[in-house]
């Protein structure tokens, strides 16, 4: 079966080197792609059109969304008795240490900045995969 990853990011050009980069990989992987934090707890809860979303083993997750933020996202995440198990990862452009704080404060797993040169962004996508696809142990649904 696939790896199920939950991508949260409102940027169409970083969802699409992000899937390109998941493409190139040896894991199979099924991107589900949502624009907004309002879009993303819809899908987690599986409400409205995502009433039959798959459970993500993973979730990518930007903080500077539109609707709801990042960082409201994965405090509802990390809050909630049936999602707090899902890894996050915040894949993010800033570099700010007050928001890589507030990361680790609200229980994201890890904090990576998103570089802008695209072979960068590829060697991160697929380092991210390696490690939580293929060495760590995710937890069941």
């Amino acid at each position: 079966m696939p790896i199920e990853v939950l991508l949260v990011e409102d940027n169409p050009g970083d969802a699409q080197l992000t899937r390109i980069a998941l493409e190139t990989s040896k894991i199979s992987c099924h991107l589900n792609v949502v624009e907004d934090g309002v879009e993303a707890m819809a899908f987690l809860r599986k409400q409205e059109k995502y009433v039959r979303a798959a459970h993500p083993d993973i979730v990518l997750l930007d903080l500077n969304l539109p609707r709801k933020d990042g960082r409201e996202v994965l405090a509802e995440i990390k809050a909630d008795e049936k999602l707090k198990r899902i890894p996050v990862v915040v894949l993010t452009t800033s570099q700010a240490e007050e928001d890589i704080l507030k990361a680790y404060n609200l229980s994201a797993n890890c904090y990576i900045t998103k570089p802008v040169d695209f072979d960068q962004f590829v060697k991160i996508v697929q380092s991210i995969e390696n490690f939580w696809f293929a060495i760590v142990k995710l937890p069941p649904e």
